[in-house]
């Protein structure tokens, strides 16, 4: 058997091309839509600004139940009814919720794709919520986060976040909230967030062969009913990052590993740097090939695997790095971390590390932007952070244009090595001496 010695270098990205993207505004509402000629199935979403951002703050978790709640029927039908409309149509309501929207779409063929809308419409304009049903789904929805905070992760994911944006804000709590603050719903709670959010027209993404679909009926039956309520974005939060490294212990008694949250905050999505950003991110962290995945993973054998990335929102963003180490190494394992993260922001990038980094992250497109489904996605983000129509359309050749220097120059002005928190969940009784004595930061 002959063992490679050397990486294989980079393919040379696939085009693609992203569908032109058509705007009108119906019924008190904005229909954003792309073609796709001759294609069977189309997709409806309807974006809402009531994402996780919008949830007050002591009820994180409202939106998720507000979501699940969707599935229980609505006033014309029961769930056993509502659920057999649907299925008649060959399709499924499918909510998801993030900081900055709630989704609801259906997936249907083109012909079929009208009567799915107005069911959708009829769930997020006019569910059910009979208290019964919401204090259930509640229950269920608290039941499953006190099995996820369980395991190791949540409260790193917890204490990392309250750390950089404050427990007083909404946005340094957790997204989908905590065993606790879901528990603690009432369905007044529930039914008002519905109220006060789900009941504006918002914007429906359409993705299809628009030569057989009515945008202006699509969007009418979307929109009934729905109250002209306009609402601001809220503006990005200023970015501050703290002077001076510190640790965060979350104890795990008899714990065989620690799970690693490193972070600090980052521009919003919308930052002009963001190609470079997430650039700058493969090559330190968000690759299988990246520098903390060999050195921690490959080199020092310290974990499975390792990533670094900006997730970055419409009003904030974090550069974050996780991990799960053997507990006795988990001080040179954050050694590690901290300087390899401090040699890119110094050094930046090499054309070797980006010419990856660019012909992966670009080559995705052909690969992730194929279905109606993912370009309706792609829709979304348009919508939300208030992009360009060619976003899209020009983000391939962005990536595969941006320099060396460009990138770089996104590693020093966006990683801030020395303002870094450290979370890390473990057995403190083994690791608080050694993380005290690391000179990483002052343990908190």
């Amino acid at each position: 058997m002959n063992l490679i010695t050397e990486r294989p270098a980079p393919g040379a990205a696939r085009p693609y091309r992203f569908p032109e993207v058509v705007r009108r505004s119906v019924a008190g509402g904005d229909v954003v839509a792309a073609h796709l000629p001759g294609h069977r199935l189309a997709v409806a979403l309807l974006l809402l600004d009531a994402g996780a951002g919008r949830e007050p703050v002591g009820r994180e978790g409202v939106g998720g139940v507000v979501a699940k709640g969707l599935e229980e029927g609505t006033i014309l039908r029961d769930s056993t009814a509502y659920a057999l409309a649907v299925e008649g149509l060959g399709t499924e309501l499918v909510t998801s919720l993030d900081w900055d929207s709630f989704q609801v779409s259906v997936q249907a063929p083109v012909d079929r794709l009208p009567a799915a809308v107005e069911l959708l419409a009829e769930a997020v304009r006019t569910p059910r919520l009979d208290p019964a049903d919401v204090e259930r789904v509640r229950d269920d929805e608290a039941t499953a986060l006190r099995m996820d905070w369980a395991n190791p992760g949540p409260r790193a994911d917890a204490a990392l976040r309250a750390d950089l944006f404050g427990v007083e804000n909404r946005h340094g709590r957790p997204m989908y909230g905590d065993p606790d603050s879901v528990a603690g719903l009432t369905v007044a709670d529930v039914t008002g967030f519905h109220a006060e959010w789900l009941t504006r027209p918002g914007t429906l993404i359409v993705v299809g062969d628009l030569d057989r679909l009515d945008l202006d009926a699509l969007g009418a039956a979307a929109f009934a009913g729905t109250r002209p309520a306009a609402v601001a974005p809220a503006e990005p939060v200023e970015v501050r990052i703290r002077d001076g490294r510190r640790i965060i212990l979350v104890d795990r008694p008899g714990s065989v590993q620690s799970t690693l949250r490193i972070g600090h905050p980052a521009p919003h999505r919308a930052h002009p740097d963001h190609v470079p950003m997430v650039l700058a991110g493969t090559v330190l962290g968000g690759a299988f090939t990246s520098r903390l995945n060999h050195l921690i993973r490959e080199v020092r054998g310290y974990t499975y695997g390792i990533r670094a990335d900006f997730g970055l929102s419409r009003r904030f963003g974090r550069f974050a790095v996780s991990a799960g180490v053997q507990t006795a190494v988990t001080v040179p394992a954050l050694v590690d971390t901290v300087g390899e993260i401090t040699r890119t922001q110094a050094e930046g990038v090499t054309e070797p590390e980006l010419a990856v980094a660019r012909s992966w992250r670009a080559g995705q497109l052909s690969v992730e932007l194929q279905s109606p489904r993912a370009i309706a996605g792609a829709l979304s983000t348009l919508v939300v952070h208030q992009l360009p129509d060619d976003y899209h359309a020009t983000l391939r050749r962005h990536l595969l244009d941006a320099s060396v220097a460009e990138v770089s120059a996104a590693a020093q002005n966006h990683l801030r090595a020395d303002g870094l928190t450290l979370v890390v969940e473990g057995d403190a009784a083994v690791i608080r001496d050694e993380l005290t004595a690391s000179g990483l930061g002052d343990l908190l």
